[in-house]
């Protein structure tokens, strides 16, 4: 708007050098949006015929003994039994930690020898599987064997006699190799990157001064710029005399760190394509108990990222003189705006028709967002200060400087930290050890089936109630449980409370320490390795077997200092390519990350629309899902890249 309201005078005074500067800044303009375009076009036309042809090419040549139907992530078992006793088949996943192992069925025994009996049955292909082989009649252990088999493949596994008769031999042989299902992850790689470099290799020879000369003159842009920087122009323009370089610099506008928006935007564009399937991997879903996987890593980012901008927009606002009730005003206002979209307008039960109160889930992404955001601001309000002075390394006790400054938050924070730790440890559930952490169904040997997440979901059925909360957790998958539990539930988001503070003591190192990028990389790689330190010690480097295992479900306290420890080390190589070298623009994920809200909001409504979503000519091909999801989440980077030139963003 302030380019729009000039003065006649002023217009009449501009130079043909200054005509000459916003006519090559309007060219460099159009040469970037047709970059942008032509980008944009090249992904979606490339990610839609290169891998359906991938997969056809992959399908085509696998030769298909036997005519079954297979999904995805399956394959095909023929179990033949040479021996004259039937035989029970049982499985399971190498990744359920002390699972009773699940009936898959039945083969009877051979009618006579040399004319074994056999039967067919359909695998898992996700994981490694144990299967187990015991004689019906006797209960007697035949063997036992791990085996991973291979998407599509056909496998055949023989049960025979060795001569001595009191023991049997198992092997499995391929009959049809099974396909390389990951072909399509590494196409889409392969095609992103050769793009990304394309991209910069053009972009740096557009900046060539030889390379733009022949683009004006191909594009008749050249022309013009000669004739306004020539002596045609009009005899009133002006010179800059000597003494406009004794003046000062006009201030400039406080500086936004682009590291900040491209962080948070990878964690957005990481969850929106996971959220829309992720090729149908295991590793795009989220982990069916304890682990880690690459969708579990996204929502903790975002939480974490959020506490940094917490620190530094209280900062602001304060330093603007506005006042503490106000502050505390937008953030009440804003917070409960985020719940309000997360329980009416993103809520998982419209998949079930319209939404009812008897079953309307309240827990939920935008709800845990809203929480951490509303109790750290109001943490940071209480002890944020309007100027802060630049902490010095020098002094010894600089390094917990940052920290002693804002004691009273860190002491909230602690105790809610013991509050969690009581609550999980020590509340007596009905029916369950206490301190259970595990997630019930066939885990545990089946001894707590109704017992998933201990005091975490005793705690949500007893507050909410259980049709308000999550009804398909992903503990479903491989522990087979029945009870619902809800990932963003009331225990939990004391936890989320401590990842987003971890952030804004990010937001606070970047404040104190500012425009000092050493201090700042350094005390981010220090609390990345003090917060990796805690998580070895409480999860004893290993998934199952430590004190508080890694489990997002639970958002168990190993969970986010993990998460915080990758967030740290993860700001820290985009602070140091994007801020500091500025090797990086940040691009693409920059554009997403400045209109963060509008993104999830939008891809959580409008998922089932084209161009988000289409009818597949295979449902059951990891490459359709594959391109799918990539076609949907490059249309909200596009999105977002077409609101940031309109400069539109959405702010609650």
């Amino acid at each position: 708007m302030a380019k729009k309201n000039v003065n006649k005078n002023t217009k009449l005074d501009t130079s043909p050098v200054l005509k000459g500067e916003q006519a090559k800044q309007k060219d460099m303009k159009q040469l970037q949006i047709y970059d942008i375009f032509s980008l944009a076009a090249l992904v979606l036309v490339v990610a839609v015929c290169v891998a359906p042809l991938a997969a056809e090419m992959s399908i085509s040549s696998f030769p298909h003994h036997k005519h079954i139907v297979q999904k995805m992530d399956e394959a095909f078992l023929a179990v033949n039994n040479e021996l004259n006793t039937d035989i029970t088949v049982s499985w399971v996943s190498e990744r359920c930690y002390q699972c009773l192992y699940q009936n898959l069925g039945v083969v009877s025994g051979a009618p006579s020898p040399g004319q074994p009996s056999s039967a067919d049955f359909v695998v898992s292909t996700q994981h490694t599987i144990t299967l187990q082989l015991n004689s019906t009649e006797a209960n007697l252990e035949l063997c036992t064997f791990p085996f991973h088999f291979g998407e599509h493949g056909n496998y055949s596994l023989w049960v025979k006699n060795l001569n001595n008769s009191s023991l049997s031999n198992c092997s499995v042989v391929t009959d049809a190799d099974p396909v390389n299902s990951y072909i399509p992850i590494l196409i889409a790689f392969l095609v992103l990157v050769g793009l990304a470099v394309v991209y910069a290799i053009g972009k740096t020879l557009l900046g060539l001064n030889a390379v733009r000369s022949i683009f004006f003159q191909i594009t008749g842009t050249m022309e013009t710029e000669r004739l306004i920087n020539s002596e045609l122009g009009s005899p009133g323009r002006t010179v800059t005399t000597v003494t406009d370089n004794i003046l000062p610099p006009p201030p400039s506008p406080s500086k936004r760190l682009r590291s900040l928006d491209t962080f948070r935007g990878i964690s957005l564009v990481i969850m929106v394509f996971v959220n829309y399937g992720g090729g149908r991997y295991w590793f795009f879903k989220h982990e069916s108990w304890n682990g880690l996987t690459v969708a579990d890593l996204v929502f903790p980012w975002f939480v974490f990222i959020m506490g940094t901008s917490i620190a530094l927009s209280i900062n602001s606002l304060l330093r603007s003189g506005t006042s503490r009730s106000s502050v505390l005003k937008k953030v009440v206002w804003r917070s409960l705006q985020l719940f309000i979209i997360g329980v009416f307008i993103v809520n998982p039960n419209y998949c079930q028709g319209p939404i009812s109160w008897d079953n309307l889930r309240i827990p939920g992404v935008l709800q845990r967002l809203a929480w951490s955001y509303l109790v750290v601001a109001c943490l940071d309000l209480l002890v944020a200060r309007a100027h802060l002075d630049i902490i010095s390394m020098e002094a010894w006790w600089s390094c917990g400087l940052d920290i002693l400054l804002y004691w009273p938050a860190w002491l909230c924070v602690l105790l809610m930290e013991v509050i969690w730790l009581c609550l999980t440890f020590l509340l007596p559930v009905p029916g369950c050890p206490t301190g259970y952490l595990g997630p019930g169904g066939i885990g545990d040997m089946g001894q707590f089936i109704n017992c998933t997440g201990g005091a975490a979901g005793f705690i949500d059925r007893w507050l909410l109630g259980e049709k308000h909360i999550y009804q398909n957790p992903t503990s479903r998958v491989i522990y087979a449980t029945h009870m619902p539990f809800d990932p963003e539930g009331v225990l939990g988001s004391i936890n989320s409370i401590l990842m987003a503070f971890l952030g804004l003591q990010a937001g606070k190192i970047i404040l104190h320490y500012r425009d000092v990028h050493t201090s700042i990389m350094s005390r981010f790689l220090i609390w990345g390795l003090f917060l990796g330190v805690i998580s070895a010690v409480l999860t004893r480097c290993s998934t199952d077997q430590g004190f508080i295992p890694v489990n997002k479900n639970m958002w168990s306290l190993s969970y986010v200092t993990t998460l915080a420890c990758f967030a740290y080390v993860l700001l820290v190589l985009v602070y140091y390519t994007v801020d500091v070298k500025k090797w990086w623009s940040g691009a693409p994920f920059y554009y997403p990350g400045m209109n963060s809200i509008l993104v999830y909001v939008g891809h959580e409504v409008f998922e089932d629309y084209f161009p988000f979503r289409w009818r597949m000519v295979n449902s059951q091909s990891h490459a359709e899902h594959l391109t799918q999801n990539l076609v949907a989440t490059s249309c909200w980077v596009f999105i977002s890249y077409v609101l940031y030139r309109k400069k539109i963003f959405w702010k609650i």
